[in-house]
């Protein structure tokens, strides 16, 4: 990586925290952020990566589309579906989205390594000055899940990237909240920042999948595959653009599907690698830690059915800047 160290001098969380958190109702006139767009000439590009989403993906693509019709806020929306056999991408054209399948983008880096994968590469087709991601299995999405986040980047000069936050209930199948989900966040994604990067320990979310931010900032940044592309994302707009070009809005309550938590281990493991090759190139931890043949997640699994030696692979791949492919 060739990113430029963070500045020490910057602001500390807590400083950053009450200047630079907001809420989704800040935002809430629509047409004050339409003419703002209008006046800053920039076109917005929301992108949706998919995988098996049929159920939750039309809500999502209605509440886009009675957005626009509303405020004219997204240019492009494109569904960058990982070969749905639910009929995900059909439904999406049915909805007026543009939809490629991730295979067919930039196919000479090989196959595609997961979720964070699919997102570096949306960026060769992206039109808009400013992107959005957000993911396409939210069961309550609602129209403020864009505009909150394009808030920031329209309203103050300074922010180039903003971060979704959200509270995220844990409900069991009847719908009966259990405890607050976000185990990885919790357990896993925060401790780590809080040791290495306590800059980022004022964000509620870090590995949201709602982000927004300027094109440019997001080409020139490296992207990690698979699970590690929020956590990588985080360290990089810091690095690249310091702290004080990053914000978060809280967008209220966000529903989607849980995991167990033996299957989030590899997820974990996928988080914590991406933190230690970004230490590990800063020179704060030995390059071995980092490894990167460091693939295979070797864990005792203790299951109903007595302990298991599993040993799942986690592929972390980094992706070059889109800026210089």
């Amino acid at each position: 990586m060739t990113l430029a160290l963070r500045d020490m001098s910057a602001p500390s969380a807590r400083e950053w925290f009450e200047s630079r958190s907001y809420r989704h109702g800040q935002f809430a006139d629509l047409d004050g952020l339409a003419r703002r767009k209008r006046e800053l000439g920039v076109s917005v590009s929301l992108i949706l990566p998919t995988r098996e989403v049929a159920p939750t993906l039309g809500p999502v693509l209605d509440e886009v589309s009675s957005l626009n019709d509303s405020a004219s806020l997204v240019d492009q929306v494109l569904v960058v579906d990982a070969g749905s056999a639910d009929g995900t991408a059909e439904l999406a054209r049915a909805c007026g989205a543009e939809v490629v399948d991730e295979s067919e983008l930039m196919p000479a880096f090989g196959p595609v390594v997961g979720k964070g994968d699919a997102m570096w590469r949306a960026l060769s087709v992206a039109r808009g000055d400013l992107i959005v991601f957000a993911d396409s299995d939210t069961a309550n999405f609602g129209r403020h899940f864009v505009y909150g986040l394009l808030g920031p980047l329209l309203t103050e000069p300074a922010v180039r990237f903003v971060k979704g936050a959200y509270h995220r209930p844990f409900t069991a199948p009847d719908g009966t909240v259990v405890d607050d989900a976000g185990r990885v966040t919790e357990l896993t994604a925060k401790p780590l920042f809080g040791i290495f990067y306590p800059e980022l320990s004022g964000f509620g979310q870090p590995l949201a999948g709602e982000v927004a931010a300027r094109r440019d900032l997001l080409r020139a940044i490296p992207f990690c595959t698979g699970y590690a592309v929020e956590t990588a994302m985080m360290i990089d707009v810091l690095r690249h653009a310091g702290l004080g070009a990053m914000a978060q809005v809280d967008l209220g309550t966000r529903l989607n599907r849980s995991q167990r938590l033996l299957a989030l281990g590899a997820m974990s493991y996928a988080v914590a690698r991406a933190v230690m090759m970004r230490v590990a190139a800063e020179g704060r931890v030995p390059a071995q830690v980092a490894a990167a043949d460091a693939e295979t997640y070797v864990h005792a699994a203790c299951t109903p059915g007595g302990v298991l030696l599993e040993q799942p692979r986690v592929k972390v791949l980094e992706r070059p800047p889109m800026a210089n492919v």
